[in-house]
């Protein structure tokens, strides 16, 4: 069986990984060559366009920045749909509109294909192991076909028809943006009232406070890189599609929307590239103090898989 990837950046490139790692015989594309070398190192093959890819390859699997590049990969000149799509199986782990990918998936099938969505949630270093988890959406057909890919690339979890992968991605989302941006607020308040960062942080951890970006991304503001593995950009975009969503299905959003706020604040103080938890450095800096915590806290994009490390 051979498997297509198609978007190598911090996740993709390590989805890739994994993939090949499992014994699939791999093909790689990405917008920038360079992307692929360590995955041609090992032995994948490089196509030119994602036409290209789907020709060469039984599984394609996608992960690019959102909708507009999605469109392309599929829509687009030397995309998906002028390749031979008959019999093959397109998994796209992008955050995307749930609208516009139903739209794609059913020309894909016109095609001759068969379409699973799988958006992914977790990091960078969840993505390296292997064990991220993927909401995923599609017919029971197509998702045993593709089910040891899906298992290569981490944990699946099925959340009926193809489309809702993306609706779970992007609420999942929505409720890790909100937290993000309240965690700021709530370490600077306790700090300033002379509860110092570390001890906040033991504290709050196991309670009713926890959460994935409580245990996971609080080390990146003791160590003040605010975790430029996943972008002001990526946050804004995904934002830009919770807001899409919410407002499509008439619900009151007044904590999405205040969220929202916040990280564009972020973004147009210190750049789109800055990492997803300077909206918390906003109510630090200018509350006038610093979290900075002492110690080893290892960035994400640091990790390695167990089987490479040294």
């Amino acid at each position: 069986m051979k498997v297509g990837v198609i978007g190598l950046g911090n996740m993709g490139g390590a989805v890739a990984r994994n993939i090949q790692r499992a014994g699939f015989n791999l093909v790689v594309h990405d917008i920038k060559k360079i992307a692929a070398q360590k995955l041609i190192a090992y032995g994948a093959n490089w196509a030119d366009t994602p036409a290209e890819t789907i020709n060469q390859v039984d599984i394609v699997v996608t992960m690019v920045f959102g909708p507009k590049e999605i469109e392309q990969v599929v829509r687009g000149e030397n995309g998906f749909l002028s390749g031979n799509c008959q019999g093959k199986v397109w998994i796209d782990l992008t955050t995307s509109s749930p609208m516009l990918m139903r739209e794609l998936a059913t020309e894909f099938e016109q095609a001759g294909g068969l379409a699973v969505d799988a958006p992914v949630t977790g990091s960078v270093d969840a993505a390296i192991r292997g064990d991220m988890i993927m909401f995923v959406g599609g017919t029971d057909t197509a998702v045993t076909k593709v089910e040891p890919v899906l298992k290569a690339m981490g944990e699946i979890r099925r959340v009926g028809q193809y489309g809702n992968g993306y609706v779970a991605k992007l609420v999942n989302n929505q409720l890790w943006k909100i937290h993000a941006a309240a965690i700021g607020e709530a370490m600077v308040t306790a700090k300033k009232a002379g509860l110092e960062p570390e001890v906040w942080w033991a504290a709050m951890k196991g309670g009713a406070a926890d959460s994935f970006v409580m245990e996971h991304d609080v080390p990146s503001i003791f160590a003040g890189h605010y975790d430029p593995s996943f972008r002001l950009a990526l946050c804004l975009k995904d934002l830009g599609l919770i807001d899409e969503l919410v407002q499509e299905m008439g619900v009151r959003s007044e904590l999405t929307q205040a969220t929202y706020a916040r990280f564009r604040e972020a973004a147009e103080r210190y750049g789109e590239d800055a990492g997803e938890m300077t909206v918390c450095k906003l109510i630090e800096e200018d509350a006038g103090i610093d979290l900075r915590v002492a110690g080893n806290w290892i960035a994400p994009w640091e990790e390695k898989h167990p089987d490479e490390k040294s």
